[in-house]
């Protein structure tokens, strides 16, 4: 839990460098579009993930690795990769990516919302859940759907720190719970 919770505060410390280097050349936006590609790559190839936090991979054969995958990134991510190399911190790359989205969304008054679901989200009901965020937090929103079978049905919303569960699964253990306690 201890290196977990360190790699998180690095991984900010990095991303507000990042943030903050980007916003005074005025490149936060496509410094933000490679992060979220940085990030989503990572995440969808497993092989690549393995690599970057393989400790015995050489730290400049991942750097090698991930500028021969994003070859067309902006310079200050090229220079992030040669820094995030010089530390030893290249395990990092997908924390670094998402907390730079974090703190962009932030600092552009953008907040993020996850709905899971138990089957995909139509786009009149993502619509709907759009409209109704925007007008609870007065934020530009995005949303975010995630599958998951497990829920039965209903939704799972998050949005910041607040969860609002409406899933089947959860009101079955709520029943659970009340003829277990009765």
């Amino acid at each position: 839990m201890g290196i977990k919770m360190a790699g998180t505060r690095a991984a900010i410390r990095y991303a507000k460098a990042v943030l903050s280097l980007a916003t005074e050349k005025q490149v936060a936006d496509a410094i933000n579009a490679d992060m979220v590609l940085i990030s989503k790559t990572i995440k969808d190839n497993q092989n690549l993930d393995e690599v970057i936090r393989n400790a015995v991979v050489k730290s400049e054969d991942k750097k090698a690795i991930l500028s021969q995958v994003f070859p067309d990134a902006n310079t200050i991510t090229q220079e992030l990769f040669k820094v995030l190399d010089a530390n030893k911190r290249l395990d990092l790359m997908e924390a670094v990516a998402d907390k730079y989205t974090d703190l962009f969304d932030i600092q552009n008054n953008k907040e993020s919302a996850t709905v899971t679901t138990a089957v995909p989200i139509t786009e009149d009901i993502e619509l709907k859940v759009l409209a109704k965020i925007k007008e609870l937090s007065n934020k530009a929103v995005t949303v975010k759907n995630i599958v998951d079978e497990s829920i039965l049905g209903g939704f799972i919303l998050r949005v910041g720190d607040i969860q609002y569960n409406a899933s089947v699964a959860s009101k079955l253990n709520k029943l659970k719970r009340e003829f277990t306690i009765n």
